[in-house]
This record gives structure tokens, sequence and C-alpha cells, in this order.
């Protein structure tokens, strides 16, 4: 293509014009901007073709003269600047600080399944539950790093990292170097604004040839390509994550005008927008076909380019999803079958101890290094006393070790007879191995305990860690390193001491400076505004989660009434029974526990519900028990189940001669359907629900 000078044309505007010759030899010129927005579509549509097609259409040195050429008319207007330029994809070497980025939608993790009969029991369940025709989305599952990405008027405007599901970090200008994730949507039928999901994956040809040039400098190797993505993902420098050739594949679509209610067709539709979507999902309609697909890919999975360690199984209408709603963890549409876990042989050397915030003492075996489902094991977790005593572990012998789903693998067999002579019988310790304090084996319980809550420094730092944790009051700048840091120098000795440190006591302390300390008390000054169902979860009460905590809010509105309530206040809350009831009376009668409550209150967090939040309740149901059946047009069954609560009924899952009336969908169960008749059971719609609930 050439250039041609053209003095007609106001050098301000542009240096050259090009010449085009159209197939009738008519000349007709263009500007360098134009030059610009052509090179720019011409790489777009090439990176397709060779990243997500296979199929180039021109050779890399042709594509790499265009490439080039866009870079030096780029660096001639910085007026045209594109942040979504195919140029982006080599990144830069500037250092950048990740930002949190709070998720529109929360990324949930999956549920496990590892055998045949749980999928068994979880299609049933989605049968029984819509009663009525339903689809299964088969997936493979990608063993690699989760991404969201999100699109606006077909470009891509943010891309940020799981992280805890409710916040991630914004990894959007080292996700531009993933030649695989478009920049710019093809077409022009794409919603105006949504969001695509996916894994970020390193292949297996790059992961080897990535440790083998580790290797050869000396750096410590990869233990797999899901740890070499994760950190490549995170490194500060984009060019380098440019260099490491990530993958990606796409597999959900979020969004309030999607083309279709199927979750299937949609990633067919995504496909033609440009986005990389595995073309082994296939969309079944029974269990069979469901097994037969993870029967194949149980054995062709080991020819991928990239790692995976199971299929997702998805209902695949998006209405049906909805209406199957969610758990506190896990959508109740979707599941994950993890394939059996690979078993390797290798020595116990040692059982050491460790000790959680609870004082929960949890036994670990230390192993001679062996290479398993692609990391190296060097620790298994024991669990408890039981375990060693049924497996009859001896130091010195030769176990069998599986990483069956779980961080640390288990130890799940021992071969006798290699056994050595005179080898020394595991004994399970009778004495906390941090304060020498005698442990304890509570009545039905398999974990042994050691009961100094004050004064055990793991129990201690455990429920500190636990205290500014993202979940709970979510406090930045705090991490396990700085809170052991703290308590050695003796700055804090429970979490009320957060809150009269002082920022030239932290910035004198190695690794920390004046900015460090100054972000460290910001972020527990702001701390003080978290709400109380939070700050319930916060102080780590024995049994008492983040839906517990979230329902004892709501029956006891302060910190007061709560540290009141007697036993039998606390089993009449919903989901309350007599063990966590007893835990949390527990708590409040010991004294050193209300006196920490009492100066946290003093520095100023919040003890009881805000006057806002009474706002969206009522006691219109209340003293009435619902049972919810069938499949919902307006709301979710987990949202029906929200204003339940909101309005002061009670959800139940059965009927009874106590049940006060059934929220009906279409498809009701027919077997509740005839127990409601029999008992007389009124039953009503959602519209006349929303009525009596002043929502209609």
């Amino acid at each position: 293509m050439q250039k041609y000078k053209d003095s007609a044309v106001p050098a301000s505007t542009c240096n050259y014009i090009f010449a085009i010759f159209a197939g009738n030899n008519n000349l007709y010129t263009m500007t360098e901007i134009e030059r610009i927005d052509q090179l720019r579509e011409e790489l777009h549509l090439h990176n397709y073709n060779y990243y997500v097609l296979n199929a180039p259409t021109i050779t890399d040195q042709e594509f790499d003269k265009l490439m080039r050429e866009l870079q030096d008319l780029e660096a001639k207007h910085p007026e045209h600047f594109d942040e979504n330029s195919p140029s982006v994809r080599v990144g830069s070497d500037l250092n950048k600080n990740f930002t949190q980025i709070e998720h529109k939608y929360p990324m949930l993790s999956l549920g496990n399944t590892y055998s045949q009969a749980e999928v068994t029991d979880f299609y049933d369940r989605v049968k029984k539950s819509l009663n009525e025709d339903f689809e299964i989305c088969c997936e493979m599952k990608f063993d690699g790093t989760s991404i969201s990405l999100t699109y606006e008027n077909g470009k891509l405007v943010r891309a940020v990292t799981r992280g805890d599901g409710v916040k991630g970090d914004d990894v959007t200008d080292n996700v531009k170097t993933i030649r695989t994730i478009p920049l710019v949507l093809h077409g022009s039928d794409y919603p105006k604004s949504f969001e695509m999901r996916g894994e970020i994956l390193m292949p297996w040809n790059v992961f080897e040839e990535l440790n083998r040039e580790r290797e050869l400098r000396e750096e410590p190797l990869f233990a797999n390509p899901r740890n070499a993505a994760s950190g490549t993902l995170k490194s500060q420098n984009s060019a380098v994550v440019a260099e490491r050739k990530l993958d990606a594949y796409l597999y959900y679509m979020l969004g309030e005008e999607l083309p279709h209610d199927g979750h299937y067709e949609n990633l067919q539709e995504a496909e033609k927008w440009g986005f990389k979507i595995s073309h082994i999902t296939r969309k079944v309609r029974t269990l069979q076909e469901i097994f037969d697909f993870i029967n194949y890919w149980d054995v062709e999975r080991k020819n991928l380019p990239v790692a995976t360690d199971g299929i997702v199984l998805k209902v695949n209408s998006l209405r049906q999803q909805r209406n199957l709603g969610y758990t506190a963890k896990s959508p109740r549409w979707a599941i994950a079958y993890k394939f059996q876990a690979e078993q390797a042989l290798t020595k116990l050397l040692k059982v050491t101890y460790q000790v959680g915030r609870t004082g929960a003492i949890t036994p670990v075996a230390n192993l001679e290094p062996v290479q398993l489902s692609g990391t190296v094991v060097k620790r298994a977790s024991l669990h408890n006393a039981d375990i060693i005593a049924s497996l009859d572990l001896h130091i010195g012998d030769m176990v069998y070790v599986e990483k069956g789903g779980e961080i640390i693998p288990k130890i799940t067999g021992v071969d006798v007879a290699s056994r050595p002579a005179n080898s020394e019988k595991v004994m399970f310790i009778t004495h906390c191995p941090e304060c020498g304090s005698k442990l304890v084996r509570y009545e039905d319980e398999a974990a042994h305990y050691c009961t100094n809550e004050t004064a055990c420094p793991p129990q201690i730092k455990g429920r500190i860690e636990h205290f500014i944790s993202r979940r709970a009051m979510n406090i930045d700048g705090l991490g396990p390193e700085t809170v052991d840091l703290f308590y050695q120098e003796g700055l804090i000795h429970d979490v009320a001491d957060l809150y009269t440190l002082k920022a030239e006591d932290i910035s004198r302390l190695e690794r920390l400076g004046e900015k460090s300390a100054n972000n460290i008390i910001e972020g527990i000054n702001r701390s003080k505004q978290v709400p109380y169902e939070r700050v319930l979860f916060a102080l780590g009460i024995r049994f008492v989660g983040e839906t517990v905590a979230k329902k004892v809010a709501k029956a006891f509105r302060s910190i007061d009434a709560l540290a009141s309530a007697t036993l039998d206040d606390l089993i009449h809350v919903d989901e309350i029974g007599e063990r966590i009831a007893q835990s949390i009376i527990q708590y409040f009668h010991n004294e050193k526990n209300r006196e920490m409550v009492e100066r946290l209150r003093q520095a100023g967090l919040q003890m009881e519900a805000e006057e806002q939040d009474m706002s969206a309740y009522s006691d219109k149901l209340k003293d009435k028990s619902i049972v919810i059946s069938g499949v919902f047009a307006h709301h979710s069954r987990d949202e029906y189940k929200d204003l339940i609560e909101k309005h002061g009924g009670k959800n139940v899952g059965s009927i009874s001669k106590k049940t006060s009336f059934i929220l009906a969908g279409d498809n009701m169960g027919p077997s509740k359907l005839e127990k409601a008749k029999a008992l007389n059971i009124p039953i009503v719609n959602e519209d006349k629900f929303l009525e009596m609930i002043g929502e209609a």
C-alpha cells in the first residue's frame, strides 16, 4: 500500500494521503485517521481468525507489518487514542496497582459432586422443583482462574477477577493482552450492556515452555497451569502478561436484555460476536445423555490442550434458573461433577498439629513430596483423631494420597505390607501444641479443642483474622502477616485493640511506613460503618455464620437484645436450633467477651440495626407459616422467601395442619396440591400474594 504526498491537505490535519484502488481502478483516498480505523478493524478480525477460529487468513509477517503500521500511526496521532485498539495486546511495562470492583452479579461457586449417584440426585431435585420439561447444558469445567468481562456498546470496558465473589480486582489492562478475548465485538445485534464470564487458562504447551525457561534461569517453577494463569493475570506488568500467551473460554452471559432465554443459545450468539466458546458444550434432555457426556470426556479430556477437572451441568432456561434460585453459596440450577481423584503413594514423615480460631485441633500429615494432579503435594489433612485411628498410621508408612477437590489432599489408605519394623504408632496429642492447655472433646463432635480462648495465640490471631476479613469487617490493609506482626509487637490482643491503634505505632514497624500505616487506620475507621448483621458475624460466635447472623440480627435488633435473649427466645428464630442458641448464650456469659463487645461499642461499631433497615419490613404475614411451590413469573423462590420473612411470615418446607397457605406458581407439584386439598389449606397465587404484602 503506497503513501502519496499531498500538499493540498493541511499538515495539521494529516501528513499523508493513502491511495486505495477499488476493483474498477477508480482512485480514492483516505486520511491517516481513517487508515488507523481501518487497520484496527482489520487486525481485530485477524486476531479472531487466528486465535479463536484457528484459521488465519494472512501470514504472521503480514500481521506484524500491519501492527507496526498501526503503532506508528497511533504514535503520530495520540488524539485518536482508543483503549480497545489491537495495539494494546502487547501490554505495557508500567506498574499499576489493582483496584477493587464490586460485581454487579455475585460470582458464586458451584456445588461439587463426585459420583453419578449425586448427579442423579441433582437431576431429580431440579425435576421435582420445576415440575416441567427442562434441558441441561453440559460443559467442560476448565481449571483456570475465573473472570468477569463487561461490555458496553460492543466494547470491553472492564475485566474483574472473582475475588471473594462479591468484589474482585480490576485487571482490565492485563486481560486486554489475551488475544482470545474480543476488545470490540463483531456485528451489531449484541445487547447494549452485558457481562460475559469465563475462565482464563494457560495451555499445557505454554505452561511447559514457561517452566523450561524458568528452570534455565534457576527460578522457582509454577506448580500447575492454574497457578501460573492466576499469578500471570495478577502481574502488575501487562507486558509480562502478553508474553505468557494466556487463553480464555467464555461460558456464561448475564444482562437485562439477553437475546434468548436459553443459556446454550446465548453462547451460540456470543460466538458470532467474537467470543471463544468451547465446542465441547452440549445441550441434553435425559440423565443418560448426561452420563454419556461425562463418561466420554472423563477419558478424552486428557487430549485437550488445557487443564480440566470436571463437568459443569446447568439448567438451560434462564427463567427456570431464576425460579430454582440460589443457596447462600451456590446456584441450585447448576452443579460441578468432579472427575475421580488421582492417587499417589508416598512416605509419611511426621504428623504436626494446627490450632484454629475456634480452638479446633487439626492433625496434618507431612509427606515426602510427590506429584499429584498437577501439583507437588507435601502435606495432607488427617482431620481428627478418629481418622488417624481408622488408618492405623505409623511414622514411616507408605500412604495413598488423593486430591479429590480439596485444597489440602487427604490420606485414603496405608500400604501395611511395606511398614518399617518397630515403627512408631501415631497417637493423637493430649495437650495444645501452642499453649500447653489440656485438650477436650465434646460429646457428638469429632474434633478436639483447646479451651484456652483468651491466651492461646493461634486462637487469638485467628479470631482477629476472621474479624478483619472481607465478608466480616472488611478492613483494608490488614492480613494474616500484619496481624501476626501486631500481635508479636504487643499492639493487639483482641479485636477491640484494633480501634486503639495509632498510625505512629504502626509506621515504625518493619515493612510498614507512614503511607501503609495511614491506609490501615483509614480502613479501621471505615469499618465502623459496617452494618450490625456483619458485626455479629465478625465476632466469631461459634456456629454463627453469615446466614445465621442475618437471621439473628432480624430477630434481635440490637446487641443488647441478643445478649439478654433466653434459650427459648433463640430457638424460636427460624433455623436456630439448640446448638446455635447455646453457643450464643455461652458467648455472652463470658465476661471477657462482654467487655470486648462494650469496647467495640465505645469505638463506634454498629451494635444495632439502623432504623431505615425496617422500612421494608411489616407484620402483614405475622404468625403465618407459608409453603412455596411451583414456578413464578415476577420473583424467584429465594426472593419470595425473603419477602415472606420481611413481612413477618415463616417459610416452611412441607405442608401440615399448621400451614397458613401455599404460595403457588405454575406447575405446582401434584402431591402438594392433593395434600393441600385434603387438609383444606388455602392456595394463593403470586399476584394475590403481592397484593397481600402491598407490592402488587
